[in-house]
């Protein structure tokens, strides 16, 4: 029997689940759970290792990226549903050191 492979959205606001599997190739269908104990399926696109992220839905870049129900950064780029959500497309505004102090508010973070 092959091992369910599942995503967890935490907070009813969340853009974005984190995958609790290992070997989550790009295609496969996973089951997305979120807080009430609804699942329902969701396919990946592209690997995602475990403990990443995956969008819940289409984000257009410069659209904030909420996990935990917090903002966690901006999308670099458009991403679609089932994408893996990281540095690739994903800024993180906090704690980064690149920007002037304050700018992390300007941002919302």
């Amino acid at each position: 029997m092959e091992e369910m492979k599942i995503a967890l959205k935490v907070h009813e606001k969340d853009n974005v689940a984190t995958i609790f599997a290992k070997d989550v190739r790009d295609g496969l269908v996973l089951v997305l759970r979120d807080p009430k104990g609804t699942e329902e399926p969701l396919r990946v696109i592209r690997d995602v290792p475990y403990g990443h992220k995956v969008a819940l839905a289409d984000i257009r870049s410069g659209d904030s990226i909420i996990k935990y129900g917090e903002r966690i950064g901006v999308a670099s780029r458009d991403i679609r549903k089932g994408e893996y959500v990281h540095i690739h497309n994903l800024d993180s505004m906090r704690g980064r050191g690149d920007l002037p102090a304050g700018k992390e508010r300007q941002h919302g973070i």
